[in-house]
């Protein structure tokens, strides 16, 4: 599921102060990175099932290994996890409505968050 309209896609911010905004919200970086991208993840564990939404981006500038680049945010998606094959995103996927408004409300506040930060 896209979220699409939410004012994230295309921003430009510093990828420590995106790691930081991101992080108290309780998504995690950890190894889903490369020298070009990022992905931040929010794992949801429900009686539906385990969701994850991601917010995804890539360095426009400077090196995302060495901690020095500034990131462009993409449209953040909800999926659904289907062991052992992986985050299904699919637009027919059930998405609890509890679920996607506190992803709205979290995908919001880190909007808010980040433009104190973009020029």
């Amino acid at each position: 599921m896209k979220f699409e309209n939410t004012g994230l896609e295309k921003t430009q911010i510093d990828l420590n102060r995106l790691t930081y905004i991101m992080e108290e919200h309780g998504f995690v970086l950890a190894g889903q990175w490369d020298y070009e991208r990022v992905t931040y993840d929010r794992k949801f564990e429900l009686k539906e099932g385990v969701y994850y939404l991601r917010v995804f981006g890539f360095a426009v500038q400077g090196d995302i290994g060495a901690d020095d680049a500034v990131i462009e945010l993409m449209t953040p998606l909800l999926g659904k996890h289907y062991y052992p094959h992986g985050v299904e995103y699919g637009d027919d996927e059930y998405y609890p409505e509890s679920l996607v408004k506190t992803c709205e409300k979290l995908l919001a506040d880190i909007k808010t968050e980040t433009a104190h930060f973009v020029g």
